[in-house]
């Protein structure tokens, strides 16, 4: 059968690509605890319940992308070399995606929203929901290839990488609030992967080596 989406789920999917453009821009405008649903609905021309189907949470109406941000730590060290061990390939994949080819894994982001993600405590909580989901698929995709080690040492192996990754996402995210060009974001941010990545070394550099 063919991958290739059906009209249907084109127009599902630009439904809900222009529900969460039109709210990510009111949120920015006048804050996210102050935009209702109804202003939402009546903004982009629908019912509440068609927001409400799309988005069962208002958060996601910004954090609209957060499964292919939960899955980008995995889908990163699925898509290694050969002779690349877990953190070489994230590494790799992670300064590759720097200069906005693959926001969801660095944190690129508009001014106005990184700022709107920040400012408000439900966004940052649902925001660490996300990183823990993030983290946990990680985990998956270390245990599908690793099943000689115990499941304890594929949880920090994980947690390690997960770590590491999300202080580098939170400083693209800072720079951005702070209005840092992304050039200049790009390679403070390059600076401190090598650091962050580089502690992990001794205990990570040969740990599930992509046979060649």
């Amino acid at each position: 059968m063919s991958d290739v989406p059906g009209l249907r789920e084109l127009k599902k999917q630009a439904t809900r690509d222009r529900l969460a453009h039109q709210a990510t821009l009111l949120f920015i405008e006048r804050g996210f605890d102050q935009v209702t649903i109804a202003d939402v609905a009546a903004a982009a021309g629908v019912s509440k319940m068609t927001v409400t189907n799309y988005f069962p949470r208002k958060e996601d109406l910004v954090f609209d992308a957060h499964a292919l941000v939960e899955e980008s730590l995995a889908a990163a060290v699925r898509a290694r070399r050969p002779g690349e061990s877990a953190l070489h390939g994230l590494r790799r994949q992670y300064l590759a995606a720097l200069g906005g080819t693959y926001p969801v894994l660095t944190g690129h982001a508009s001014v106005g929203f990184a700022r709107l993600a920040h400012e408000s405590p439900r966004l940052r909580a649902r925001e660490r929901e996300i990183d823990e989901r993030r983290e946990e698929a990680l985990a998956a995709a270390l245990a599908a290839e690793d099943g000689a080690r115990d499941a304890d040492h594929t949880r920090a192996a994980a947690a390690q990488l997960a770590a590491a990754h999300r202080v580098l996402f939170r400083l693209v995210r800072s720079l951005v609030r702070d209005g840092v060009p992304q050039d200049e974001t790009d390679r403070r941010a390059a600076e401190a992967a090598e650091v962050s990545f580089g502690m992990l070394e001794p205990a990570l550099g040969d740990y599930l080596v992509r046979a060649g």
